[in-house]
């Protein structure tokens, strides 16, 4: 019986990284994708945009590059007005990095080219092979992160983006679904989603205004909005959600904290929200960022009796 040879896997993945950076034009990234930044750079705008965490320790840890390649980078994103940089709130001896109003434009942009690119990809693969495709890609990164954790454990990947096409639909779906599940909430709540949800989407100011879908390992599992109040200077919180089977691994933390963030870099004084007493997971959070409950009142809504709260978190200045 023939032995297989050893070196056939590492000749066969080195082929594979050839066919695929030259595939997505990895080693020309900018002329790939119309944007005048390299592949590097384009992932650091990525984090900044979506990671919970922007310390320039986290960022180098997540993406494993050189402190001083990654502080000169840095600096070129902020000559260019890109980036802001000042010590972290969470600890003053590390440095925290906040996009600009420019660098969100830019990150934007990077996520537009890049789906474009994707989707210019996929157009070439016949309709019933592309869930085939990604069943494998989800194979791949499953076998390599799982070697990396050791023991076969894989570490579940998450990441915040902003909603694209369909995911509106699908906080409205799965808020309705999931509420009537575990609540008993009627048709009425499902009409208040969509209603906030459709009034998103028709007018809002992008640069005050924000959704995060939150993704585990490539399939969307959580969602959070952040838009303007009535009262001046106010951000509410809107329709925090986390799948039930995707529980457990901070992803309500890092929406929150996302948002959190995201008003307070844009110069709201305060948030707002309101929810039931019977979301007490969703209540630990919101305690843990430093909202404060202000008034309760019973009510019958959604078909069942309710104890409605108001939460509030004074945001202060940016740090």
């Amino acid at each position: 019986m023939p032995h297989a040879d050893p070196d056939t896997p590492i000749r066969d993945i080195r082929a594979f990284n050839r066919f695929y950076t030259n595939l997505i034009g990895a080693l020309d990234y900018s002329r790939h994708t119309y944007v005048p930044y390299t592949l590097t750079e384009s992932r650091v705008l990525y984090e900044l945009a979506h990671a919970p965490r922007t310390d320039a320790a986290d960022l180098r840890a997540e993406l494993t590059l050189d402190a001083g390649y990654l502080s000169r980078l840095l600096g070129k994103f902020e000559k260019a007005g890109l980036v802001e940089r000042a010590p972290s709130a969470r600890d003053p001896r590390r440095q925290s990095i906040t996009l600009t109003a420019r660098g969100r434009e830019a990150a934007a942009l990077l996520d537009e080219r890049s789906n474009e690119s994707v989707g210019s990809l996929l157009s070439a693969v016949a309709p019933g092979e592309r869930t085939r495709l990604a069943a494998a890609m989800r194979t791949v990164r499953e076998i390599l992160e799982g070697s990396r954790a050791g023991k076969g454990a894989r570490v579940p990947e998450v990441v915040l983006r902003e909603p694209g096409p369909g995911d509106l639909g699908w906080i409205v779906q799965r808020n309705a679904a999931l509420y009537a599940a575990e609540y008993g909430f009627n048709i009425d709540y499902e009409g208040l989603v969509a209603r906030i949800v459709a009034d998103f989407a028709e007018d809002h100011d992008p640069h005050l205004e924000r959704v995060w879908i939150a993704e585990l390992d490539g399939r969307p599992v959580g969602s959070v909005m952040c838009v303007r109040d009535e009262a001046p200077g106010t951000a509410r919180l809107r329709l925090l959600l986390v799948e039930p089977d995707a529980r457990g691994h901070g992803i309500g933390d890092q929406l929150v904290r996302s948002c959190v963030e995201f008003a307070r870099g844009v110069g709201y004084r305060e948030m707002v929200l309101w929810t039931n007493d019977i979301l007490g997971a969703a209540r630990a959070i919101y305690q843990r960022h430093g909202f404060v409950l202000v008034d309760e009142k019973p009510h019958r809504s959604f078909g069942v009796d309710l104890l409605g709260q108001d939460w509030q978190l004074h945001l202060g200045s940016a740090s």
